[in-house]
């Protein structure tokens, strides 16, 4: 019961966080827009937080081993509302970058952490749903963010930032009033263990380890995904020429649909067929849900479209979360880091070509993305054979070896 509770305040703190995330794409390629930038200036503005993001996550996963999970939560938690301030007032693109890079070195602790906390408190057979849970807290946030930021945006564009970091500091009060510490002192990492942070020796060694394969699909299927999310507003607006508010409905849409198979389809999925078929079966639809969106001719089909390809890639990134922690011979916290890293690493590379790519061609980024993911399924069907549920975890202190 206690467990329960825990998972489910955790959740809630989450969808807050996230409804902070959320509310303010709809509005953010008219904010480039309005200091005179274009798809590649939208693309960097992604690119400069996922940078933060890659530096910075294998650090606060291993400082949330030493010291807990619970402070690193209030930590992210309280940079997002931070940068969402300072965004508020951003007179110029310069500005708005920084904020952004100050966003991706502070709430990159929130998603390591989470993922960490959610290993702490289920098992194995329970760890994939479990994961599911983060996503469907990502999921609803989405789903009302982009809906209260495109209404709040016919105030003003700065309206949107303003409730976001109201709403993280409302996920701050949850988490340090309500959420109870996971992981216990004694199964902490002692001071002689060192902290992990952008360790490229231990991110290559990470790729000979049994979660190798795990770190790659993590970074193809970042990669892919945000030239989806990445450019999704840019593209909305040039292509069909859609206003915040409309940008907000497909988004929140396209959250629902996450939310929905994140947190009640995964879980079942994932106990009946095991991580590795969800995995693959997530990747060969998603080559379809990105073709399927370039064709769309109107809002019910980009909405229907946007929707499916949404459904079809809702699993992968629990799917893999939860094989990774499995698999891992290190802490949870270090493993869950150094995989946000391949992630973060993917959604730097990403938006830069997403954001060029659709000054090139508007359908370019989204068909990279197929591309992306029939690769990613190719090679899924030679790394991910074998059963996921008989691997043991080994001690937390051992660091990556070379096989």
């Amino acid at each position: 019961m206690v467990q329960k509770r825990s998972l489910a305040i955790l959740f809630a703190t989450l969808v807050v966080v996230m409804l902070g995330f959320g509310i303010i794409i709809p509005i953010m390629p008219f904010y480039v827009e309005r200091f005179g930038g274009g798809g590649l200036e939208m693309g960097l503005l992604m690119t400069s937080f996922s940078l933060m993001q890659f530096i910075f996550s294998p650090i606060w996963g291993s400082l949330s081993d030493r010291f807990g999970r619970k402070p690193i939560l209030l930590v992210g938690a309280f940079g997002n509302a931070i940068s969402m301030g300072w965004m508020t007032f951003a007179g110029n693109y310069g500005l708005l970058l920084a904020a952004r890079m100050l966003m991706g070195i502070l709430s990159s602790a929130t998603l390591p952490t989470a993922m960490a906390y959610i290993s702490d408190s289920t098992d194995e057979k329970n760890r994939a749903g479990g994961m599911g849970l983060v996503g469907a807290a990502f999921g609803i946030g989405m789903v009302l963010g982009p809906g209260v930021g495109g209404l709040m945006s016919g105030i003003t564009l700065e309206a949107p930032f303003l409730m976001a970091s109201a709403a993280s500091l409302c996920a701050m009060i949850l988490i340090g009033l309500l959420l109870p510490e996971s992981l216990p002192v004694e199964s902490r990492t002692g001071r002689d263990v060192r902290i992990h942070g952008l360790d490229l020796s231990a991110m290559w060694r990470g790729l000979f380890s049994p979660i190798g394969f795990l770190l790659i699909l993590a970074f193809l299927h970042n990669f892919a995904l945000t030239n989806f999310e990445g450019i999704f507003g840019f593209y909305a607006q040039v292509r069909y020429d859609y206003d915040p508010p409309t940008i907000g409905l497909i988004l929140a849409v396209v959250g629902l649909v996450g939310a929905i198979v994140q947190g009640l389809l995964t879980g079942p999925a994932t106990r009946r067929w095991g991580d590795s078929t969800v995995i693959k079966a997530s990747l060969f639809a998603s080559i379809f849900g990105f073709i399927f969106m370039v064709v769309a001719p109107d809002l019910v089909w980009v909405i229907v479209t946007s929707g499916f390809f949404v459904l079809c890639n809702s699993m992968l990134r629990p799917g893999v979360a939860s094989l990774t922690s499995k698999r891992t011979v290190m802490g949870q916290g270090a493993t869950m880091g150094i995989s946000n890293s391949y992630m973060a690493l993917g959604r730097i590379i990403g938006p830069l070509w997403a954001g060029k790519s659709l000054d090139l061609d508007i359908h370019y980024p989204f068909l990279t993305g197929a591309v992306i993911m029939l690769i990613a399924f190719t090679a899924s069907m030679f790394y991910l054979t074998y059963d996921d549920h008989i691997v043991v975890n080994q001690p937390a202190q051992q660091d990556f070896p070379v096989e």
